[in-house]
């Protein structure tokens, strides 16, 4: 599996091959997302999940996406570090991608590193993400549900509105509660709630907030049957299907938008493309002209690009 995912991140050639192999063997992980700030023990409770599951009888995968190195360009593993309590589990796969300079909290190959995983028969798939500022919301796009943590003193409930948290989590978790403010981050997040949900899933829904010390797996549980519960909802009112169709559609949009842009660097040196963009530069072609030009140009490519992954 650690070979096929590193085909999937290297954009391998023979990545069509192996998408085509795993194609009739996935859909049928439960994918859980856990994002938050920096700091508030995403990787913690990500092991404790882990535990958590796997003593239900689960098979458990666990994407954990880290920052990218500015000069090697890989990840630094501190996530799997927190998780080597499960290493030797042969029931628990963990592998730690780098965001290689991809924004929105994720690695820019991990849906196709989450179809390995699910063809591979783990039931249960935990994908964290880095820490998220004001706009690395993308895991809700790739998870059946989405778990936000926040902690006290990581901010009032004003900054978990501009973070855009409220607009995506399912369920909520309040980790280090045994901090003092813990009770003042519940009682800000749940008014936050009440002043409106968005209608994206549905008005019947509505994120519980869960407290949870991690490190000591207070709480756990209470998690675990949130996500429960979150699931059951879903699957009542049609919600995981149409959640399941929208990440197929994303990673369909993604790998052809890639495949678009080598074409288009393959025309990026082309004369086609000189003599669009001077007659652009004389007055001669507006610039949206010259780009349906080059699009209507693309269908004469006879080059079929190497498979792009997201």
């Amino acid at each position: 599996m650690a070979r096929l995912i590193s085909l999937v991140e290297d954009a391998s050639p023979q990545l069509r091959e192996v998408a085509a192999a795993l194609a009739p063997h996935a859909g049928n992980a439960q994918v859980i997302g856990l994002t938050g700030p920096p700091g508030v023990g995403k990787s913690t409770s990500t092991a404790a999940l882990i535990s958590a599951y796997r003593e239900a009888g689960h098979r458990v995968g666990v994407l954990a996406i880290d920052p990218s190195s500015p000069f090697s360009g890989g990840a630094l593993l501190g996530d799997r570090i927190r998780m080597q309590v499960h290493a030797t589990d042969p029931n628990v796969f963990i592998r730690s991608m780098a965001t290689r300079g991809h924004l929105g909290g994720l690695s820019w190959a991990a849906p196709q590193a989450l179809r390995v995983l699910d063809a591979a028969g783990y039931d249960i798939v935990l994908i964290e993400t880095v820490g998220v500022g004001q706009s690395e919301v993308e895991v809700v796009s790739l998870a059946d549900t989405t778990l936000v943590l926040l902690a006290p003193g990581m901010g009032d409930g004003i900054q978990a509105a501009k973070a855009g948290i409220l607009e995506i989590a399912d369920v909520f978790v309040v980790n280090k509660a045994d901090r003092d403010g813990a009770d003042q981050t519940a009682r800000e997040l749940k008014y936050m709630i009440s002043l409106g949900r968005r209608e994206l899933h549905g008005p019947s829904w509505r994120p519980p907030v869960v407290r949870t010390i991690a490190d000591k797996g207070d709480g756990v549980s209470d998690v675990i049957e949130a996500i429960g519960a979150h699931r059951d909802w879903m699957v009542a009112h049609g919600e995981l299907d149409r959640r399941r169709i929208h990440r197929a559609r994303t990673e369909v949009e993604a790998i052809a938008l890639h495949t678009l842009r080598e074409r288009l660097g393959h025309l990026s040196g082309s004369s086609a493309l000189a003599a669009l963009s001077a007659r652009v530069m004389a007055g001669e072609l507006d610039p949206y002209a010259a780009a349906d030009e080059l699009v209507a140009s693309l269908g004469d490519t006879s080059q079929t690009p190497r498979p792009g992954a997201l």
